[in-house]
């Protein structure tokens, strides 16, 4: 069995100023002369963690983190209702990207991520092909409208009682109406009441559609710290009720950018959320991936998953 790399913390930190008021927190782990990486966390606003350090050689790879606008510890942060949320789109995550990337004096690098991260790991990489020197991806989602509605609407049917409690969450909001919209409006509520019950609601709906995964924790959203929960759902209804400022369909169209990129696809057969279809197509559109289906893994991965994305890594790490 593949182990994960030991435990390491940050030889440096910093707040880097990307406008709009927004400072984006970032660290970089492991050797400073090895291969440059960038991890990019899921969420929208999940926030990088520790762990994440420990799927990279130390001694190979100079690892990059970040937290993304809004959340963990960039500031101002999401949970706080006075964060102005027009400031916090795909479109200026992607540039704070770049900009953590020339701070940096990184070349190319690397990227690292899944779920909301592989999307946001695609629009950069399309957008920046000669930046990108390898992609590792877990989770795959592309976050088109008609993934969202699956997400927040069709998986339901598999959880017709918690989806029910979800719907009913949404006041006002039909079977068939925009509940994430409608969420995202009431993270936007004076009344903290309102948001908390919302924040609740919404985590509720995230933990029962994992509920069939053996893997990881049993309630990954709703038994995170209070301020982080708020974040997470204030960010994700944010993106999701505007599919994310992304063209539907386009980061499958324009696959054809990749192709000068290896990368490794690795997604699970069990992951009701972000069904292997997903990944499918991307690995179609993209000659140079490589797709693995791990068989009793989900969302939230296994020790299988584990060991290939470590294996993955290794692999490009002398390259």
């Amino acid at each position: 069995m593949t182990e994960r790399y030991p435990a390491i913390e940050p030889y440096a930190t910093g707040l880097l100023d990307v406008g709009d008021g927004n400072r984006v927190y970032w660290e970089v782990c492991g050797n400073p002369e090895g291969k440059p990486a960038l991890v990019v966390h899921g969420g929208p606003g999940s926030g990088c963690s520790t762990g994440a350090r420990r799927s990279f050689d130390p001694d190979r790879y100079r690892i990059v983190l970040f937290d993304q606008r809004g959340c963990g510890r960039s500031t101002p942060h999401a949970s706080d209702p006075a964060t102005d949320m027009r400031h916090n789109t795909t479109g200026h995550l992607l540039a704070d990207m770049e900009q953590l990337r020339e701070h940096l004096g990184i070349d190319r690098w690397l990227l690292c991520g899944g779920s909301w991260g592989s999307t946001l790991i695609l629009a950069y990489a399309q957008r920046h092909p000669e930046r990108v020197s390898e992609i590792v991806i877990t989770g795959v989602t592309m976050t088109r409208r008609s993934e969202i509605d699956w997400l927040y609407r069709g998986v339901g049917r598999f959880f017709p009682e918690a989806w029910e409690r979800f719907l009913a969450g949404a006041p006002g909001v039909g079977p068939d109406g925009d509940i994430v919209g409608a969420y995202a409006r009431l993270m936007a509520d004076p009344d903290p009441a309102v948001r908390e019950r919302a924040t609740a609601d919404w985590c509720d709906w995230e933990d029962a559609v994992l509920s069939l995964e053996s893997y990881g924790a049993p309630r990954p959203y709703g038994g995170r710290p209070s301020d982080a929960r708020v974040a997470l759902v204030r960010i994700c209804s944010h993106y999701f009720s505007h599919g994310a400022w992304l063209e539907e369909g386009a980061l499958l169209r324009d696959a054809g950018r990749l192709a000068d990129i290896p990368g490794v696809l690795i997604q699970g057969r069990q992951d009701m959320g972000g069904p292997p279809h997903t990944a499918w197509e991307l690995a179609r559109g993209w000659p140079a991936a490589r797709l693995t289906v791990i068989p009793d893994a989900g969302h939230k991965g296994s020790e299988a998953m584990r060991e290939a994305v470590i294996g993955a890594l290794d692999r490009f790490a002398g390259k």
